[in-house]
C-alpha cells in the first residue's frame, strides 16, 4: 500500500499538491466559523442526578439561577433611600429583559440573606434562557449592558456559571492566539538548527498547516451534529502542529538519509514510504487509538476531544503519507537547498558512533546500575500521587482579577451563605406542606448548612426563620424545590459530604427527591469518570497491545511498552499534582492551587499515553529492523537507537514547545494540560527512549521478541512490520547536487 502512494505521489506529484492546495482551501473556509459552532461547558453527565435535577427544575421552575449580578454601592449601604430607588430601576430593567427569567433581588424581596453582612452589597439572581448557544448571546447583551457603573450609584459585577462562562469563551481564544505566536515562531527556529537549511525546515509546517487548517474544518462540522468543547481547540492545534511536525521530521530525515547513501530521488521517496511512512501510519493509530478511548465518557467535554483528536491524528498523517512524498519527490536534491550560514559542510557521522548510540551501549553495559538511579526519579516524581484529590472547573481557574471570580469570593465571604453554590433538591410530585416542613427542618440541621429556602418558608437549625416566608417560586401544585444554602466553601471536601448526606437523608414518605447544583454535580463527575476509567484504560492498553504485537510481531515488546509508559506517565501526574494541587511554582505560573480537575486529568493521561506510544513506534520500528536484517539484539538496540534517537528528542523537543505553549494561559487548567503534556513527552523521550529501553532490552535479551509458535504464524501472515529498505542505486548522471552531508544536521544518523 506504502509503495502504490509512493508511485502515485512520484508519478503524478503536482496533481497531488494542487488537490492539497484545493482541499486546505475548502478547509480554510469551513474553519473560520469553527468558534461560533463550539461550546463551554460538558463537565456534566446528562445521567446523573444532578443533570436530571436540572432538568426538572428546567421544566417546572423555569431553571437553575444561572447568572448573579453582585451590586455595590457607591456611598453607603444599599437599603438607603437613593441606592434602593436605583437598585429597583436595576432589577425593574432585568425584568424586562427578554434574555432573562427569574430575575430575584433584595430591593424586590426585602430577604435580608440577599444583602452582605456589612450592608454594603446585594445579589440579584436571575437564569439566562436558551440553549447554550442562545444562552452565550443573551448573557453577552445583559452582562454588557448592565455591568460597570450604573446611573453612578451602583457597581454592578456579573459572576454565577454564567459569569464564569462569558469570560472564560473569549480568554480562551486569547490564550490560544498567545500560544501558538510563542510555539510557532520557536518551532521554526528548532527546524532550522535541526536540518540546518531553510527548505527542510519549511516542510515539516507545511504538515502542521494542513493539520491546524484541518482541524478547524473538523470542529466546524463536528459542532454543527453533536455538542463540542471550545477547549478542544486548544489541544487539537497543538497537537496537530506537534504531529505535523514530528511525523515531517521522520520522513525528510529519512528520504535525506537516502539520498546521502547514493539513492536517486524516486527510489529514495518509495524507500522513505515503505518505511517512515508505515511509521507515520502505525504511529498515528497508536495516538489515535488512545484518544477514542475518550467517546467512552458521557461527558461531552471529553468525548469532544476524542472526536477532534482522532481526527487531527488522520489528517496529521494523511498530509504525511500523501503530501509529503509529493512534495519531496519534487524538490529532490533540492530539499537540502538554503544552507544557513553557519553550518559549515561536514561528514555525517554513522549511527554507531552517533551520541545516542554511545548512550544505549554505555546502558547496555551495566543495565541496572544506570536505569536504577532512573526509575528511583521517576517513582520519586509519582509520590505525590498518593495525596491526590479531585474536583471540577469553577471560577477558580481564571485569574484572580476576572470578575466572576469577584463575585464569587464575595459570595463566600460576605453573605450568610452563598445562593450561588447552593443545592437544588427537587420532589417531582406533590407533596403536603406538614412534610415538606418536616423535611426541610431536618436538612437544615444538618453540618454546614446555613438555610433551607422552600415555597412556603426558611428554616435554620431545625425550625422555621421568623419573618421569612418562603420564595413562592420555588413550589408548584406537583413538583417541589428546596435551596440548601451552605457556609462550606464549593468542591470541599465537606461540601461533597454534604451532598451525600443530603441524598441521605430521609424524604417525605412516597418520594425520591433528586439533589443538583454544582457540589453535586462535582461528586456525579468524579463518580461517573471513576466509573468509566477502568473502561478506557482497559481500550487503550488492548489496542495499543494488538497494535504493537502486528507491528512487532512480539508479545513482549507490547507488555514492556506499556510498563514503561506508565512509569513515564505517573511521573508526569504525580509533578503535576505536585504543582497545581499543592501550589507549588503557583505564584510564577499565576494560578490557585485546587485539586486536580478531573476531566483534564483524564485527558492529559489518554494524549500523553498516545504520544509515548508515538515515540514507542518511532524507535522500536527502527531497531525491529535492524534485527531482521541479522543484527544481534544488543547492536539492533544501539544502532536502532543511534538513526532514531535525535529524531524522537527533536521531535518530542518540537512537540513539547507547542504544549509548553499554554503555561502562558490565564485558564489553569490549560496550564495543567500544556505543562503536563510537554513534560510528559520529554521524559518519554529522553529518560525513557534513552535509558529505560536500552537497559530493559539488554535484561530481556533474546526474549524480547518472543512470541508463541501460533502467534508468529499469525503475524508472518497478518502483521504489518517496518520493510527494510533495499540498497540504494546508484543516481543516474545529472548535474552535482548539493551532498546531503553538507551539514552536521542533515541526516537522522547525524549527531546535533
Amino acid at each position: 500500500m506504502f509503495e502504490r502512494i509512493a508511485d502515485m505521489a512520484i508519478r503524478r506529484s503536482r496533481l497531488v499538491l494542487v488537490v492539497a492546495a484545493v482541499v486546505v482551501a475548502l478547509m480554510g473556509a469551513l474553519g473560520a466559523g469553527a468558534f461560533g459552532k463550539l461550546q463551554d461547558g460538558g463537565f456534566e453527565d446528562p445521567a446523573s442526578q444532578s443533570a436530571r435535577a436540572r432538568t426538572v427544575i428546567d421544566e417546572k421552575f423555569g431553571g437553575e439561577t444561572n447568572l448573579v449580578l453582585l451590586v455595590r454601592a457607591a456611598e453607603g449601604r444599599v437599603d438607603t433611600p437613593a441606592t434602593e430607588r436605583t437598585g429597583r430601576a436595576l432589577v425593574s430593567g432585568l425584568k424586562k429583559e427578554r434574555g432573562l427569567e427569574n430575575v430575584v433581588s433584595y430591593w424586590d424581596t426585602g430577604n435580608p440573606d440577599l444583602r452582605s453582612k456589612d450592608g454594603r452589597e446585594a445579589v440579584v439572581l436571575a437564569r439566562v434562557k436558551g440553549d447554550d448557544a442562545e444562552r452565550k448571546e443573551n448573557a453577552e447583551s445583559v452582562i454588557d449592558d448592565y455591568a460597570g457603573t450604573y446611573r453612578g450609584v451602583l457597581t454592578v459585577k456579573a459572576g454565577g456559571s454564567t459569569g464564569v462562562s462569558h469570560e472564560m469563551g473569549p480568554q480562551t481564544g486569547k490564550d490560544l492566539v498567545l500560544a501558538e505566536s510563542i510555539a510557532v515562531p520557536l518551532i521554526l527556529l528548532l527546524l532550522l538548527v535541526v536540518f540546518g537549511g531553510v527548505v527542510a525546515a519549511l516542510l515539516p509546517l507545511a504538515i502542521a498547516l494542513i493539520a491546524i487548517v484541518g482541524v478547524f474544518a473538523q470542529l466546524f462540522l463536528l459542532g454543527g451534529v453533536t455538542d463540542v468543547s471550545i477547549f478542544a481547540v486548544n489541544l487539537t492545534t497543538a497537537l496537530g502542529l506537534g504531529l505535523g511536525v514530528g511525523y515531517g521530521l521522520l520522513m525528510i530525515s529519512r528520504f535525506r538519509e537516502q539520498l546521502a547513501a547514493g539513492a536517486r530521488v524516486e527510489d529514495a521517496v518509495r524507500t522513505t514510504m515503505s518505511t517512515a511512512g508505515r511509521t507515520v501510519a502505525y504511529s498515528a493509530a497508536t495516538v489515535a487509538a488512545a484518544l477514542a478511548a475518550l467517546m467512552v465518557f458521557p461527558q461531552y467535554f471529553l468525548r469532544s476531544f476524542g472526536y477532534s483528536g482522532v481526527g487531527v491524528v488522520v489528517i496529521a498523517a494523511l498530509g504525511t503519507l500523501f503530501v509529503m512524498p509529493a512534495l519531496l519527490n519534487v524538490l529532490g536534491h533540492r530539499v537540502n537547498s538554503g544552507r544557513l550560514p553557519w553550518v559549515k559542510p561536514g561528514r555525517a557521522t554513522a549511527a554507531g558512533t552517533s551520541a545516542w548510540s554511545r548512550l544505549a551501549r554505555t546502558v547496555m553495559r551495566r543495565p541496572a546500575l544506570t536505569a536504577l538511579p532512573v526509575l528511583a526519579v521517576l517513582l520519586l516524581a509519582a509520590s505525590p500521587l498518593l495525596g491526590i484529590t479531585f474536583g471540577t472547573a469553577d471560577e477558580r481557574v481564571l485569574p484572580e482579577g476576572a470578575e466572576s471570580r469577584q463575585v464569587s469570593v464575595s459570595l463566600r465571604e460576605n453573605f450568610n451563605g452563598n445562593d450561588a453554590a447552593a443545592l437544588h433538591v427537587v420532589i417531582d410530585k406533590a407533596v403536603g406542606k406538614a412534610p415538606l416542613a418536616r423535611y426541610a427542618a431536618g436538612l437544615s440541621e444538618l453540618d454546614g448548612v446555613a438555610r433551607v429556602e422552600t415555597g412556603t418558608g426558611v428554616y435554620t437549625d431545625g425550625r422555621p426563620k421568623a419573618k421569612a416566608p418562603g420564595n413562592p417560586a420555588l413550589a408548584r401544585p406537583a413538583a417541589q424545590q428546596l435551596n440548601v444554602v451552605s457556609t462550606l466553601t464549593p468542591k470541599s471536601h465537606a461540601a461533597q459530604n454534604l451532598v451525600d448526606e443530603v441524598r441521605a437523608a430521609a424524604p417525605p414518605a412516597g418520594t425520591a427527591p433528586l439533589v443538583g447544583g454544582a457540589d453535586a454535580e462535582l461528586v456525579d463527575s468524579n463518580d461517573s469518570i471513576g466509573g468509566q476509567l477502568p473502561l478506557a484504560v482497559g481500550l487503550i492498553a488492548v489496542t495499543t497491545f494488538l497494535l504493537l504485537f502486528l507491528f512487532t510481531g512480539s508479545v513482549v515488546q507490547p507488555l514492556r511498552a506499556l510498563v514503561l509508559n506508565m512509569i513515564s506517565l505517573g511521573a508526569t501526574l504525580g509533578a503535576m499534582t505536585w504543582i497545581f494541587q499543592d501550589g507549588h511554582l503557583s505564584s510564577l505560573l499565576g494560578f490557585t492551587a485546587q485539586p486536580m480537575e478531573t476531566s483534564m486529568t483524564v485527558l492529559m493521561f489518554c494524549v500523553a499515553f498516545g504520544l509515548s506510544m508515538d515515540y514507542e513506534v518511532f524507535v522500536t520500528s527502527r531497531i525491529k529492523e535492524l534485527h531482521e536484517q541479522g543484527e544481534n539484539n544488543e547492536s539492533a538496540v544501539a544502532n536502532g537507537l543511534g538513526h532514531t534517537g535525535r529524531i524522537v528528542s527533536a521531535a518530542a523537543v518540537l512537540l513539547a514547545v507547542s504544549f509548553f505553549a499554554f503555561g502562558t494561559a490565564k485558564i489553569s487548567f490549560l496550564q495543567l494540560f500544556g505543562l503536563g503534556s510537554g513534560l510528559a513527552i520529554l521524559i518519554d523521550a529522553l529518560a525513557v527512549r534513552g535509558i529505560l529501553l536500552p537497559a530493559a532490552m539488554r535484561l530481556l535479551g533474546r526474549s524480547a521478541w518472543y512470541a508463541p509458535g501460533f502467534l508468529r504464524r499469525f503475524h508472518a501472515r497478518f502483521g504489518l512490520s517496518e520493510k527494510a529498505p533495499e540498497p540504494a542505486r546508484a543516481p543516474a548522471p545529472e548535474p552535482t547536487p548539493t551532498p546531503a552531508a553538507e551539514s552536521p544536521y542533515a541526516d537522522s544518523s547525524t549527531e546535533a
